[in-house]
């Protein structure tokens, strides 16, 4: 790891602080981990401090037919021929010291796991980063009109009764690994607390679910002790919730399903025992995580 990787410009003053982390990628369905970690940043008012410079990190062109091509370009918005938005990788630190709290906010990185993940090691281990929480989200089946399941992974086998207190899914997921599995291996090695949050999010939706970020806020809160009034971000949620039964109401195949869900959800049945309503979303071109 050197300079040009980790830019540190602030000195917080923190004492063994949690740092939550969010990434833009694979695991942020719903929006579900940008969003919790714009929603923290915002309400703490957190102010950055140090950033990962991505030139090393990131594949942002690739041969191929542009659907492939599309995937990895930066995103960018012109108006009346001026440019307004170029959406290029970033990875920045958020403090609070009144919170005593870190953030990190950033775009999972394509290329180098080992030396991305040496810069964050750098800044857990220069402010003596206690806790770290890792938040994402899996498409799944989920109803939108409950809240939902959470599923967690640890770095120490002591953390589970903390996980099953607060009602949390041991996951016993296998398949391919992202940065936050690398991540919660490098955690296993320096015998540091890693709790690794995903919501289910419902995979008949697309897009910005507040519901879901208000559900993993509100034990990101729990967990460090925030104490976090969300009631703005609990209005988005009901109100959003509201819409999607209205429209959901207007296709009676689907209600049909979503009604499905909701039984089965409230019986606790899960995946395995769901594979004809699997293999109908998948169908319609729903995938299911």
């Amino acid at each position: 790891m050197t300079e040009k990787q980790l830019k540190i410009f602030n000195e917080p003053h923190v004492r063994s602080p949690s740092l939550v982390v969010g990434f833009d990628g694979w695991m942020d369905g719903g929006d579900v981990s940008t969003g919790t970690l714009d929603y923290l940043r915002i309400k703490l008012g957190a102010l950055p401090f140090a950033t990962i410079e991505p030139d090393d990190f990131y594949v942002l062109n690739t041969p191929g037919p542009m659907e492939l091509v599309s995937l990895f370009r930066p995103h960018v918005r012109y108006k009346n021929g001026v440019i307004q938005e170029y959406d290029y990788p970033s990875n920045r630190f958020f403090v609070q010291s009144d919170y005593n709290l870190m953030l990190f906010s950033g775009k999972e990185p394509n290329l180098r796991w080992d030396a991305f993940a040496d810069a964050m090691w750098a800044v857990c281990d220069r402010f003596g980063v206690q806790r770290i929480l890792c938040v994402g989200s899996v498409a799944g089946l989920a109803p939108h009109s409950r809240d939902p399941r959470m599923m967690c992974t640890l770095s120490l086998s002591s953390s589970r009764k903390l996980a099953e207190k607060m009602g949390f899914q041991v996951s016993q997921y296998e398949g391919p690994g992202s940065f936050v599995t690398h991540l919660t291996r490098r955690a296993v090695e320096k015998d540091v607390e890693l709790i690794s949050l995903v919501a289910e999010t419902p995979a008949y939706l697309q897009g910005y679910n507040p519901k879901c970020i208000e559900t993993m806020v509100r034990c990101v809160s729990s967990l460090l002790g925030l104490h976090l009034v969300c009631d703005d971000l609990r209005a988005l949620g009901e109100e959003y919730e509201k819409r999607v039964s209205e429209l959901v109401s207007e296709q009676p195949e689907l209600a049909e399903r979503v009604e499905q869900l909701e039984q089965s959800y409230d019986n606790e049945v899960f995946e395995t025992d769901l594979d004809d309503l699997k293999s109908w979303l998948h169908s319609r071109g729903i995938r299911v995580d």
